[in-house]
């Protein structure tokens, strides 16, 4: 985790009278080892690792922490649990492929995204503020050759 990063989250967490744990220090760690998207249930069993003693209460109280700090983006990508990103700090234009077949979230970012939000706001009589994009898509490999390799990896995460 770059040092900045983990500053701010630790000021932000001093702002709101919250003291430093070894809990709360494993579960920081853990969110943004990865740039991997994670349910708070998949940053438990994460945590774990790094402090076995990390508790799913904690790590329920300190996911909004995280969010609120803008550190952390929580994603609703229409399942029953929402995940969160990691690399919207660094990679803020950002947006989401989801696989439909392995549940696998890949990240792309493209200027001519950027360009058709404001080209459609601005005809609209709008001015863009920001934008969430999420593509739902089977995968062509998996169609065509009858395996693919995320849904390999998928299976095994």
């Amino acid at each position: 985790m770059d040092p900045g990063h983990h500053h701010r989250i630790y000021e932000f967490l001093e702002s709101k009278g919250l003291r430093k744990t070894s809990q709360r220090d494993a579960i920081i760690e853990a969110a943004f080892s990865t740039t991997e998207h994670y349910t708070a249930d998949d940053l438990l069993l994460m945590a774990k690792k790094v402090d076995s003693s990390v508790s799913r209460a904690t790590v329920y109280r300190t996911l909004p922490l995280l969010v609120e700090s803008g550190m952390l983006r929580e994603m609703d990508f229409g399942r029953d649990h929402k995940f969160y990103d990691p690399n919207y700090v660094d990679h803020p234009n950002h947006n989401h492929l989801i696989c439909l077949d392995c549940a696998k979230i890949l990240e792309f970012e493209d200027v001519h995204m950027d360009t058709l939000e404001i080209c459609i706001s601005k005809r609209m009589g709008f001015t863009p503020t920001g934008k969430v994009v999420r593509i739902e898509a089977h995968c062509d490999e998996l169609r065509t050759a009858g395996v693919c390799k995320r849904r390999a990896v998928a299976a095994v995460a």
